[in-house]
């Protein structure tokens, strides 16, 4: 009976379903064959009283199966919530795997999260605003899916519209006017050679190009939605779409190419999962489906471009013998973003950090015009720095917030999950997202609360340059391709050739053209199988003279630029799920260990071959360790909180800078406090002057604001 009951919960709904009704007819076509063998004998006709006897008994028949479907129905929406816990307990959300397309004879030559390409990147530059990227398989807050092969679009959510999933495109960055004033295109081309390169410097002391290149956090987004049955596309590309019919379809296409091991030749397939959400009066199921999309948001900011590292994936470099400078370069590459927004970057712990500031800037599903409360179980949600208490607008996304409670003193810090260090969340009031509701009951007195959230996670940066404008031939742009105006642009045979009966007539947003040649000194970039743009082709200008130009699409590393080198315009930044794992952070301690050794000399149990007491001595007095403060309250109240600073923080505080901190959390609460430091009789002084992001300069239970060093040593001091 257990055994037949795990093979129910394990079935779809919908087979469940059929199952279940296929039982109930064999009961009946079972009683009408006992009936028909008993023999015929004239009975007297039926009572009143017989009559309801049969109707009650027919009543708690029903009523019995009615329960029995309920309960596993509910079962089911366990075993689902109990898979969804079991992952969030493996991992964070992020990436998990790309498709496999080759071996070796170690386990690190066959790609996992990245192979020869992070999140299977590439480019498809002679489109107007396709970015490349092909499938992946995802986690976002414990649900596992796969995607379709993405090629996603530079499109982001409504500025006014609240519709569902309304979109507009990003906006490409302007030509600088001191380009546009030269009078010959080779002038345009030297000075655009110049503004690059105060890009790639990062100087903007004489030519401030951050208003011409541009960062745009682009972001993979999911959520349970409503919509069960008829196919819903999670976001355009102008070259896939998920190739079914509807939901049950394109489940059937993935058993299938699960259990024969094919593919979607055009990789146009998403194994997208279905749950049961609800249960409506305890029995009716309500089924939600999961998707997806990718979309992307112009930051409001510039985005220095040393606030992005490359992380050191080993087993990507270890496959193609990259050196760390290269490997920086190539398509396998992928960043990180520095917690704090400083040019310098220091290994530490932390929490409220710079992608957070980022991520606040993403709306949800409600887009940019939403504006909600989270005021569940009477604990109204604040911004994690709020100056005046202000609630958090959750229908952006973010993952720290802080909490006022009646019952606790103080205010506590929050962040969303349990120990999914990755995920975003926002809140809508869109009804294609399925809604959760909970009832909570305080001194007797219940409140229902239903919410409908979003999960989100950073998927790459993209520095948009005036590339994508700049036409210094006035080629003509003829729309769309496909489109009647867009046809002229191949047609007769034209392929991009350097002759005139060859050349493309104009330029149309799959044969996107406009760069001259000359720009760039080299066309050697790294190529991909996936890689659709050419090198140089011919293009009519709108005289009909040809003109060598190239692509002006995305590409993930530009060409080389003379004088110059070649610069990278795509950052990927898209976490792994595997980093949530015990495992990988040890692993991750101990690859800092053997790859950075004088650094962490003084972490090892046994010293390494060749390095002696003295050394570590040495280096003992230039590299300090993590210092723990404490501050205090008055006698009454007494309590205390700790902040672990580590040795990079401590010198920034020395140089007059300010830090932003959250301490650890005593009777019931926890303060953020704005740390600085001053020298006094040779020794430093550490405090802070704001707490809570009040603008007072005490907290609201009156710590002191001296901190108290009461572990490790100021090597300064």
């Amino acid at each position: 009976m257990l055994n037949s009951l795990r093979r129910l919960v394990s079935l779809s709904w919908s087979t469940f379903i059929l199952v279940t009704m296929k039982l109930l007819a064999l009961c009946v076509v079972l009683a009408m064959a006992q009936a028909a063998r008993k023999p015929v004998t004239t009975k007297a006709p039926p009572t009143l009283e017989s009559v309801v006897d049969q109707m009650n008994e027919l009543k708690k028949t029903v009523e019995q199966m009615t329960g029995t479907i309920g309960t596993l129905s509910r079962q089911l929406m366990l075993q689902q919530l109990n898979m969804e816990e079991r992952i969030r307990s493996e991992g964070d959300s992020g990436i998990k795997q790309i498709r496999v397309s080759s071996g070796g004879t170690k386990p690190y030559h066959a790609p996992s999260y990245v192979g020869s390409r992070f999140l299977s990147v590439h480019d498809h530059a002679n489109n107007y605003r396709t970015i490349g990227m092909g499938e992946f398989i995802a986690v976002l807050n414990g649900v596992e899916f796969r995607t379709r092969h993405n090629d996603y679009g530079l499109r982001m959510p409504h500025r006014t519209s609240t519709a569902y999933h309304a979109v507009e495109d990003v906006p490409f960055p302007e030509v600088p006017p001191a380009v546009l004033k030269k009078a010959t295109v080779q002038e345009q081309i030297t000075e655009m050679r110049e503004w690059f390169k105060a890009w790639a410097n990062q100087d903007y002391s004489k030519r401030d190009y951050r208003p011409y290149f541009k960062p745009t956090l682009c972001y993979l987004e999911g959520a349970w939605t409503t919509n069960s049955k008829s196919l819903d596309e999670p976001f355009s590309s102008d070259r896939h779409h998920i190739d079914a019919t509807s939901w049950f379809d394109l489940q059937e296409k993935i058993r299938f190419t699960s259990y024969t091991g094919r593919k979607s030749s055009l990789e146009n397939y998403a194994y997208l999962p279905t749950t049961v959400m609800n249960l409506l009066n305890g029995t009716i199921p309500q089924v939600a489906q999961w998707n997806y999309r990718i979309a992307c948001h112009p930051l409001k900011r510039d985005l220095p471009l040393n606030r992005l590292r490359v992380v050191d994936d080993l087993a990507a470099r270890m496959s193609y013998k990259r050196r760390i400078g290269l490997h920086s370069m190539s398509r396998a590459a992928r960043f990180q973003i520095n917690p704090r927004d400083s040019n310098t970057w220091s290994e530490r712990t932390s929490s409220y950090g710079l992608l957070d500031q980022l991520m606040e800037e993403i709306p949800g599903k409600n887009n940019y015009a939403g504006n909600l409360t989270d005021d569940a179980f009477e604990s109204t949600a604040y911004e994690y720095y709020a100056k005046d208490s202000k609630p958090i607008n959750v229908a952006y996304y973010h993952r720290y917030f802080r909490t006022t409670d009646k019952d606790a003193m103080g205010t506590s810090s929050q962040h969303r999950g349990y120990a999914d260090t990755n995920i975003f969340m926002a809140m809508t009031t869109q009804p294609q997202v399925a809604p959760m509701t909970v009832k909570s009951c305080k001194r007797r007195v219940c409140k229902t609360y239903t919410q409908r959230w979003t999960y989100a996670v950073p998927l790459e940066v993209i520095y948009m340059t005036p590339l994508y404008r700049w036409n210094p031939y006035d080629i003509e742009f003829k729309g769309k391709t496909g489109s009647k105006e867009a046809r002229v642009v191949t047609y007769a045979g034209r392929n991009g050739g350097i002759e005139k009966d060859r050349a493309f007539n104009g330029t149309a947003s799959k044969y996107y053209y406009q760069t001259p040649a000359e720009f760039f000194s080299g066309t050697t970039t790294e190529k991909d199988s996936a890689d659709t743009s050419k090198g140089i082709v011919g293009v009519l200008d709108k005289n009909g003279d040809v003109r060598r130009v190239t692509s002006s699409g995305t590409k993930i590393v530009l060409p080389e630029i003379e004088g110059i080198g070649r610069l990278r315009t795509r950052y990927p930044v898209m976490p792994i799920h595997a980093e949530g794992q015990a495992t990988w952070k040890e692993l991750s301690a101990l690859k800092d260990l053997v790859m950075e050794q004088p650094r962490y000399l003084s972490m090892y149990n046994e010293l390494p071959v060749g390095v002696n007491s003295v050394m570590l001595s040495n280096l003992n007095k230039t590299v300090a360790s993590d210092m723990l403060l404490e501050t205090s309250t008055p006698s009454g109240n007494e309590h205390t909180h700790t902040i672990r600073l580590s040795a990079e923080d401590i010198e920034e505080l020395k140089q007059g800078k300010y830090m932003f901190v959250v301490t650890s959390e005593s009777m019931g609460h926890s303060h953020s406090l704005r740390l600085k430091a001053y020298k006094r009789r040779n020794k430093w002084v550490y405090y802070f002057d704001i707490c809570d992001g009040t603008g007072t300069k005490k907290c609201w239970d009156g710590h002191r604001r001296i901190l108290y060093i009461i572990e490790g040593q100021d090597l300064d001091a």
